[in-house]
């Protein structure tokens, strides 16, 4: 019996595992009645027809080039994948705060994707308006190897270095090895002038 409990007399059905136990109970009955073996089996058309099968076909290079491909540019994004990841969410709850003493505050969240296996620490740091600085950000971030953590941050910069739409970058960097760093764009707004 077919594991799918179906009728390969039918012809092709969805049903079909491609389990082969229908080819193994055919055999297995064709030796019982003294017939040939392979009335149900796997062939073609060709050799159906009685033509000469070739290993080697032209579809089967066009395989092995898709696959060298593929395989290919899985070494290379191994290769070349950066053990740290950084997102940078803005808030879009409040387009910014003003805060006594003049400053400017825009609120971001911050994720970061450790993809070494180890714990390693960062340092946050954010560039492109002038006295631009992180609250709520240790000086040293630690992150647990595989682990994302997702921080809150506020911006703050000084009125009058702060208007309008401006291009922020925040960039991360391992404390133990600076070639380990990333950076990532997001704006900060202030009043417009």
């Amino acid at each position: 019996m077919i594991p799918t409990s179906i009728d390969i007399r039918d012809g092709l059905q969805y049903e079909c595992i491609a389990c082969a136990a229908c080819i193994d109970a055919c055999d297995s009955v064709m030796d019982k009645m003294n017939y040939p073996r392979g009335l149900v089996r796997y062939t073609t058309e060709h050799a159906l027809e009685g033509g000469k099968t070739r290993v080697f076909r032209p579809r089967m290079f066009v395989y092995a080039t898709l696959l060298l491909i593929l395989l290919t540019a899985m070494i290379t994004s191994l290769a070349t994948r950066t053990p740290v990841i950084l997102d940078v969410l803005r808030d879009r709850n409040s387009l910014y705060r003003e805060l006594p003493g003049g400053l400017i505050e825009n609120i971001y969240t911050i994720k970061l994707i450790n993809q070494s296996n180890n714990a390693r620490s960062f340092r946050l740091t954010v560039d492109g308006v002038p006295g631009l600085t992180l609250d709520g950000v240790d000086e040293d971030i630690q992150v647990d190897g595989g682990g994302v953590l997702s921080l809150p941050v506020r911006a703050r910069a000084q009125r009058d270095n702060a208007y309008g739409i401006m291009n922020i970058t925040f960039a991360v960097t391992a404390v133990d090895d600076q070639s380990v760093a990333t950076e990532e764009d997001s704006r900060f707004l202030g009043p417009t002038p």
